[in-house]
């Protein structure tokens, strides 16, 4: 990371050992050389005392930093989307097939069971609807340019806002066809083949 460069540069430039710089930031001098080496980043606090004492900006302390931070958590989140978003693909196709399969050898008990797997499914449903409002992504072009670690220039955002009403109504309605048809596919094997 470049931060560990600007605080190893700025120290010398100042003549301070890490012991000196330590004691002015309140931290001892193996955690000065952990910065300078890039092992560990300082906390916010400690930035504003380095930025203090080297009588720089904290824009030019974290210069090049900011770039490498923002694809991190950019990352984190991009990890984090996808990582939800499998689990509910996998939650909801479990909800769909084992619908008739419990309900038919399970009666009364597998209807409970289905009913606790479709609870958890839309648990998860209701965190990534949580996580794409907080990202301000709702249509499949904001969800494609979050993927890219992009986003929307204003116009295409009002664009995509445009699209979101019918969109959403239209996945409801798809998604909705797709479990009947599925559902009574199901039904029909299980009663005609299994039973």
């Amino acid at each position: 990371m470049e931060l560990s460069n600007q605080i190893k540069h700025y120290r010398r430039k100042l003549e301070l050992s890490q012991e000196e710089l330590a004691d002015q930031v309140y931290v001892t001098r193996q955690t000065i050389s952990n910065w300078e080496t890039g092992k560990s980043c300082p906390d916010i606090h400690s930035l504003l005392l380095l930025s203090s004492i080297f009588q720089i900006s904290l824009d030019q302390l974290i210069k090049g930093d900011l770039k490498e931070m923002k694809e991190t958590i950019h990352e984190y989140e991009l990890k984090s989307w996808n990582k939800r978003g499998g689990i509910y693909a996998i939650l909801l196709t479990a909800s769909i097939l084992s619908f008739v399969p419990l309900l038919i050898f399970g009666k009364i008990y597998g209807l409970i069971l289905w009913i606790l797997l479709y609870a958890v499914t839309m648990g998860y449903a209701v965190k990534l609807e949580r996580f794409k409002k907080a990202h301000d992504i709702h249509t499949m072009k904001e969800i494609l340019a979050f993927n890219e670690g992009k986003r929307l220039d204003e116009i295409e955002k009002q664009v995509e806002a445009g699209k979101r009403p019918y969109q959403t109504f239209l996945c409801v309605l798809i998604t909705g066809f797709i479990t009947f048809a599925v559902t009574v596919l199901l039904f029909w094997l299980f009663k005609n083949f299994l039973i």
